[in-house]
């Protein structure tokens, strides 16, 4: 781990060595003295001045000289980064949590982590986020580390951008501009890079800067040449123009690409096939629970946001009923809301679904923070009227006692392992159960010549019992109202 020579005594390095590969997985250390016994009755937890006001090294995220050695042997160009966390509501262990997710998303976007440390704040600064002083001390630290780019776990201002960047002077990024870039890498579908594109000028139209002639103003007014009046429009400003015409003209695009899917909803609703949607926080194994229940190939890959295009598949229950199972782009805590709003169309169809599998990573060290951050994008979608059945995934690798809390908190819950099949059987009958059942009750003799009928009460409806007589097909099953119409004509004289 590299040694620190910060201007601030304040400042608290810990020098752990931890094994190449966890850097993601760093948790803080306390190196206070504090006994549980002694200081355990005392009103919460207490700080000190100094305590609350240092910067906190997290230990694991540095890189020592050999892992940027490998790096140039493998011939990446990787940008090196330094991560930033303001620490103001929860404990210790979920501020160093919410860092280690800032690592994952970095490294899954190409960078290398070098180093990271988190600011004890009641609220981040309005000007440079960390202050004017922890600011000069992040400076000493880019320079010690040789990182060219800053990340701020934090969505930060134009002016927090502008002015950290001043006195750090590499580039300075936040969480939203990180999960951007993700998603643009890995967005292969027209309709999801037009979604991320349309996302990132968003972001992008209050945080436009410019440099020197680029802010000097065009020519304005009159009919030109010495007729011109007035100073006309800055550079800038016609940059803010051209990305406002081409944001409503993406807009349009995507409307026009939703109404495609719109079509092919209302297709399934009038052959009244039930639909189910995949949904859950990132790396939670939803793709590899789509390849498992279905065999739909997705790509799965242990990454965030490794898949963002959605996937939808035909599935069948066990007892023979057909139904649709849409994987959808996962979720993350503090989603960005230009994201939301950009997949609103996608995210449809968690609202538009008979079922929502809620997937969960068991082996997660803090699942119901992954559960509330689900539910959160879920009502701002609109989704909370639909049934849900917690899919507590990764039940190889989660600990017993995580598991038995899950499944005594979540009511409607089952664990799972997409990678060794536990469970699954399990949860294909639970799907059976929970999905919307015909409410019509029909009992009809269908002639060999009208087998149709038959078919469909299979396709759509539940059928009961089947027989073969001399004059038909004696069919007894639950259909929807639709065709319990077209079956009344063949209702059997018993029965009429």
């Amino acid at each position: 781990m590299t040694s620190s020579s910060s201007p601030s005594q304040d400042t608290k390095r810990l020098a752990h060595a931890y094994p190449e590969g966890l850097r993601a997985d760093a948790l803080m250390e306390e190196d206070v003295a504090w006994s549980h016994e002694i200081d355990g009755e005392r009103d919460g937890d207490q700080f000190d001045r100094s305590e609350r006001a240092a910067l906190r090294r997290v230990v694991g995220l540095s890189t020592e000289l050999e892992d940027v050695t490998e790096v140039e042997y493998r011939q990446l160009r990787l940008e090196r980064v330094v991560l930033v966390g303001v620490w103001t509501t929860g404990t210790a262990q979920d501020a160093d949590n919410s860092l280690a997710e800032l690592a994952a998303l970095a490294e899954t976007a190409g960078a290398l982590v070098l180093d990271g440390v988190i600011q004890r704040r009641d609220k981040p600064d309005a000007a440079t986020y960390i202050g004017s002083g922890k600011a000069a001390e992040l400076r000493d630290i880019v320079i010690e580390t040789g990182a060219d780019t800053v990340i701020c776990d934090g969505e930060l201002s134009p002016g927090q951008l502008i002015q950290l960047e001043d006195v750090v002077k590499v580039k300075v990024i936040d969480r939203t501009a990180l999960i951007l870039d993700i998603f643009a890498q890995h967005a292969k579908s027209r309709e999801g890079k037009a979604q991320v594109a349309l996302a990132q000028m968003q972001y992008m139209l209050p945080r436009l800067r410019g440099w020197g002639q680029s802010l000097s103003r065009q020519m304005g007014g009159g009919r030109g040449g010495l007729a011109t009046r007035g100073p006309g429009e800055t550079k800038i400003e016609t940059d803010r123009r051209r990305i406002r015409e081409k944001m409503a003209k993406m807009r349009r695009e995507i409307a026009d690409m939703k109404t495609g899917r719109e079509i092919k909803r209302q297709e399934r609703r009038r052959n009244k096939v039930p639909s189910v949607a995949i949904a859950g926080y990132t790396n939670a194994g939803k793709s590899s629970l789509l390849n498992r229940l279905t065999g739909a190939g997705v790509l799965v890959e242990n990454a965030l946001f490794a898949t963002l295009d959605p996937t939808v598949r035909r599935a069948e229950t066990p007892s023979g009923r057909l139904y649709t199972l849409a994987d959808t782009v996962g979720f993350v805590r503090h989603l960005p809301h230009h994201l939301v709003e950009a997949f609103r169309s996608t995210m449809e169809e968690v609202g538009d679904s008979d079922l929502i599998l809620h997937v969960v990573d068991g082996s997660h060290p803090n699942p119901e923070e992954q559960l509330a951050a689900v539910r959160e994008v879920i009502r701002d979608v609109g989704a909370t009227g639909v049934p849900e059945i917690v899919v507590i995934n990764k039940a190889d690798a989660a600990d017993p006692l995580t598991l038995q809390r899950l499944l005594r908190v979540e009511k409607r819950s089952i664990a799972v392992s997409a990678r060794t099949g536990r469970g699954i059987a399990e949860l294909l009958a639970l799907i059976d159960d929970e999905l919307p059942r015909p409410s019509v009750e029909v009992e009809a003799l269908v002639p060999y010549t009208h087998g149709k009928l038959v078919a469909r009460a299979h396709t759509e409806g539940e059928v009961i019992s089947e027989e073969h007589t001399a004059e038909g097909t004696l069919l007894k099953a639950r259909v929807h109202e639709e065709l319990a119409a077209d079956l009344a004509p063949y209702a059997p004289v018993s029965a009429a």
